[in-house]
């Protein structure tokens, strides 16, 4: 089932909310306003090959749990699942009378300090990684092999593209052989070594190369330089280069120049929900209850508007997790939550629902 197909077949529909910042009371404007639900499969698909466990549109600011996918996650404490089944009233666009028999006080359980302590601590990741970003941009053209490796030269070390300009040789015109139990290092030679015309296959095969590569060399040939390559380093810088491009073309402008402009270099949406979902935990430990309205509003907006630096906003977090460590461990929430509850739930939500 496609999304377009749920939309067609709305009759499939358990739960339709709008969610995010519209139903937590952080919505600013540019916000966009996003939507989750839940449905159920068709009898027949239930007994077929294809499952769909989720459906979402094409931004994925649509998201639609099927009924078991969404009992499963909701047994293992999952916060947007809690959120979700917690929507305020203003915000559920349609509600199935089978969704009252799911009450998200009977699934509340100890696991909540970790899942939304980890969500919470997902979102440090990211705003840190934005921090990393601005701060560490690799712009530029791509670097290549070449700019990883090194030459022994005039008693110490230079970089390989150096050499090759201080020589006036060329990269091309060069050929290397391994060195015995030396890992990434090789033995240097250049293209005036050799007659009867032999040529050397160069350093490395192309711009796009992803390793240096080896030449056949005379046995009585004397090198002219020991070259290392860098390979780890070399791995490290294409992982860091991919994700930043990839991170360039998707990221959000407007919420991009938002951070530009408070001028604190994180993420300082990633840092309000990073707060938002403490509170949340913190009220689950004192209350029982999952609240998606915030009162906290101005403080978490005063997050959001970079009126704090990251490190002040790393110490809060650290007093807040002490904190809300201890009322768990005081709070008469059960460990888990009962799985053959939520299964005695599903069966009866399908039998209902195919009877009609």
């Amino acid at each position: 089932m496609t999304f377009d197909e749920l939309k067609n077949h709305k009759e499939l529909i358990l739960l339709d909310c709008i969610s995010g910042s519209t139903a937590y009371n952080l919505n600013i404007k540019g916000s966009d306003v996003d939507k989750k639900g839940i449905f159920i499969m068709p009898r027949q698909q239930l007994y077929s090959f294809t499952q769909n466990e989720q459906i979402a549109n094409v931004t994925n600011d649509e998201v639609y749990f099927e009924i078991s996918r969404f009992l499963d996650l909701l047994e293992k404490n999952n916060p947007n699942i809690l959120e979700l089944l917690a929507t305020p009233p203003e915000f559920v666009l349609f509600r199935h009378p089978l969704m009252n028999l799911i009450k998200s006080e009977d699934f509340l359980s100890k696991l909540c300090l970790q899942t939304f302590a980890g969500y919470a601590q997902t979102q440090i990741k990211k705003a840190n990684g934005l921090n990393k970003k601005i701060n560490r941009p690799l712009e530029g053209e791509r670097k290549s092999v070449l700019d990883f490796c090194y030459v022994i030269y005039n008693n110490g070390s230079v970089k390989l593209t150096q050499w090759l300009s201080d020589t006036n040789y060329m990269q091309e015109e060069c050929g290397l052989a391994t060195v015995e139990h030396f890992r990434n290092v090789y033995l240097l030679y250049h293209q005036t070594q050799l007659n009867n015309g032999l040529y050397f296959k160069g350093i490395v095969s192309g711009v796009d190369a992803d390793d240096v590569q080896l030449s056949p060399v005379p046995k009585a040939l004397e090198y002219m330089a020991v070259m290392s390559f860098n390979q780890d380093a070399y791995s490290v810088y294409c992982k860091e280069y991919r994700e930043y491009k990839e991170w360039e073309n998707k990221r959000n402008d407007l919420r991009y120049q938002s951070t530009l402009s408070h001028g604190k270099s994180y993420d300082a949406k990633n840092m309000m929900h990073t707060f938002r979902l403490l509170n949340m935990a913190e009220e689950i430990a004192l209350h029982q209850q999952v609240i998606v309205k915030r009162a906290d509003r101005e403080f978490l907006l005063k997050i959001r508007n970079g009126e704090f630096e990251f490190e002040e906003l790393l110490l809060m977090v650290e007093e807040k997790m002490e904190h809300i460590t201890a009322l768990y461990q005081k709070s008469a929430l059960p460990d888990k939550p009962d799985i053959q509850l939520a299964e005695n739930i599903l069966i009866e939500i399908r039998t209902e629902f195919y009877k009609s």
